[in-house]
């Protein structure tokens, strides 16, 4: 069953959302060759509670962390380690906190130092297609639409789009339906709502689609070891059309990088 939200719980949303956006601006910072995702996974909760949050993750389907740390050929769920990142990796950070009694759940793929070009275009081209599919998130357009246009994009430079894995509704719960996937036909699936919120989030590997799981029984890494990027935002439908509730804004402050690509998504009023 879909939940649709209320004005005020999508601004108690956004709320819950920014504490992870803030959070993941704050981890860009540490994110270098050297650091562990321990490391990381630690000052992120200890970070998230400061601002009166708690970890959204952290023994929810008895996930053992607070963040999701998958690097390189991780698709998702990779669980934080005591190795040291090394220049030229990649690590898609995947936080989740609960305030008002909502969640916030968004993810960005970093670069560990230098990084090569064809991955670095991968990242690219995997965030350009999370605004693709944000884009189709409108009153009366369908769950297809959204998949229909991520896969056309990165199936066009040759990437492979997961399958098992997929966004989906959030709210008090967080996971809630619809099921959002990055794959699908035009016209197909549930018909998108005034008030529904969205995680959305690309899944995209330079090789095969293709996915397998690890002995640890949470990590998804590319079936081929080629790299995998994901990229995830929360997203309301108000007045028909996209608004997005998290920012990568506090990451490109940490990392000096300037980008207009949030702002036909963000409501007029917001004020980082």
């Amino acid at each position: 069953m879909i939940i649709t939200k209320t004005r005020e719980e999508i601004e108690l949303m956004r709320e819950s959302a920014l504490v992870v956006s803030r959070t993941l601006g704050m981890l860009a910072k540490e994110v270098k060759p050297g650091t562990t995702t321990i490391h990381l996974d630690k000052i992120a909760e200890e970070f998230i509670r400061d601002q009166g949050a708690v970890p959204g993750f952290l023994g929810l389907y008895d996930c053992p962390s607070t963040l999701l740390t998958s690097v390189n050929e991780a698709v998702v769920h990779g669980l934080p380690i005591d190795k040291p990142l090394k220049e030229g990796d990649i690590v898609a950070i995947d936080c989740g906190a609960v305030k008002n009694e909502f969640y916030g759940d968004h993810a960005y793929t970093f670069e560990v130092g230098e990084v090569d070009q064809e991955t670095r275009k991968l990242l690219r081209v995997t965030k350009e297609s999370l605004y693709i599919g944000i884009r189709e998130l409108k009153v009366n357009n369908r769950v297809g639409d959204v998949g229909y246009a991520i896969q056309k994009y990165c199936e066009s430079f040759g990437y492979g789009v997961v399958r098992e894995l997929v966004g989906h509704g959030l709210g008090r719960k967080l996971h809630e339906d619809p099921e959002i996937p990055n794959y699908g036909r035009r016209g197909r699936g549930k018909k998108l709502l005034e008030g529904m919120t969205i995680a959305i989030e690309p899944m995209i590997n330079l090789g095969t689609h293709q996915v397998t799981q690890l002995k640890d029984g949470w990590t998804i890494v590319t079936k081929d070891g080629k790299p995998s990027a994901h990229f995830e935002h929360n997203v309301a439908i108000v007045d028909g059309k996209p608004e997005l509730l998290s920012t990568f804004g506090y990451v490109y402050e940490a990392l000096g990088i300037t980008s207009d690509e949030e702002q036909e998504f963000q409501a007029n009023d917001l004020v980082l």
